[in-house]
């Protein structure tokens, strides 16, 4: 079932003290005019635009879920021309090999030797387009990518390029020719994000675009141009790594995760791993908004995104129709918020 609180707030709530440091608020004003640029493209979808910043700033990847046609492979194409980064995209189909992304070893007759030719995951942001479309052997491959930065062929590593970022799409699990993601997938994505159908007032203004002549493919005629550095990028990672948690909410974040692990509607709550997450989403999120601290509403603002994706249901408990949204809910509604 698509979960529809895995989405996020269109923006960053600002207040209190801005972030210190000339260079720290070039590179956030950067970042957020990023919203404006892929707005010529894409109708609707800040939120999602939003949570791909937050993966960026926090050197993560993102899960965009959502029925085809709802712009997932436009939005990231558009965030990576607002960028100026390196994008290559992959279709993943049943037939995909773990080869057909990584690279492989190939025969130079010159040479008489095997040579590595890289496959499309060396760029900047790799669009995975319908992720869940290819068997989990495939999507398996990138597990090495998404965590350790490189390839290893025949037992040697070949590092990826900096900044890397996998923006992966798919469709609900419900739809034919899907394979859902094996937990240890989902696990490596920071965040997962829906994208829900657009408002009627949005859908309106999409198609009176196509009407004038918007042509998806060409987003250079939409007028997108890089407003955003590589150099703002690092600056905005910097900052964020700099963006001070007090024992309260770090404690809050830990609270949180342990609640999901003793819920007795699920097989698998948060791990470590995920609590590390949520703290440093919410980190990203109030340096978005000016922020030089967390406050308990940055990591609630973030929690389904982060977290949802990473929570299992027992199968008794989808037999009683509960979802991970609930779930979710009750667990932070049973934790006290610090003051």
């Amino acid at each position: 079932m698509t979960d529809h609180s895995s989405t996020l707030p269109p923006t960053a709530a600002p207040g209190g003290p801005q972030v210190e440091g000339p260079q720290s608020e070039r590179a956030r004003s950067a970042l957020l005019a990023v919203r404006a640029e892929v707005a010529k493209a894409v109708v609707g979808q800040d939120a999602a635009v939003a949570g791909l910043l937050v993966a960026l700033l926090c050197r993560g990847h993102i899960l965009l879920e959502g029925v085809p046609g709802v712009a997932k492979t436009l939005l990231v194409r558009s965030l990576a021309a607002s960028l100026d980064l390196e994008t290559k995209r992959v279709q993943f189909t049943p037939d995909l090999m773990p080869g057909d992304l990584t690279g492989s070893l190939v025969f130079d007759a010159r040479t008489s030797d095997f040579t590595f030719r890289q496959g499309p995951v060396f760029t900047n942001l790799l669009l995975a387009d319908e992720i869940n479309r290819t068997p989990p052997k495939t999507q398996s491959a990138l597990l090495e990518s998404m965590e350790e930065r490189q390839v290893s062929i025949d037992g040697n590593p070949h590092p990826l390029p900096s900044p890397f970022m996998v923006a992966a799409t798919q469709n609900p699990v419900e739809y034919e020719g899907t394979y859902p993601l094996p937990e240890a997938q989902l696990d490596r994505f920071l965040l997962k994000v829906v994208l829900p159908l657009p408002q009627r007032s949005d859908e309106v203004q999409v198609v009176r675009r196509h009407a004038s002549g918007f042509d998806p493919r060409d987003l250079r005629a939409a007028g997108i141009r890089p407003v955003a550095t590589v150099a703002d990028l690092d600056a905005g990672v910097t900052a964020v790594r700099e963006v001070s948690v007090s024992d309260e909410v770090a404690a809050y974040v830990v609270d949180i995760a342990r609640a999901t692990r003793v819920s007795p509607s699920l097989a698998l709550g948060v791990s470590p791993r995920g609590a590390t997450a949520l703290m440093a989403t919410s980190r990203a999120w109030a340096w978005l908004a000016g922020r030089a601290y967390v406050t308990p509403d940055d990591v609630k603002a973030l929690a389904h995104a982060t977290l949802a994706h990473r929570l299992s249901l027992r199968p008794e408990a989808e037999l009683e129709g509960v979802g991970v949204t609930a779930v979710l809910d009750s667990a932070l509604g049973s934790v006290p918020v610090p003051r």
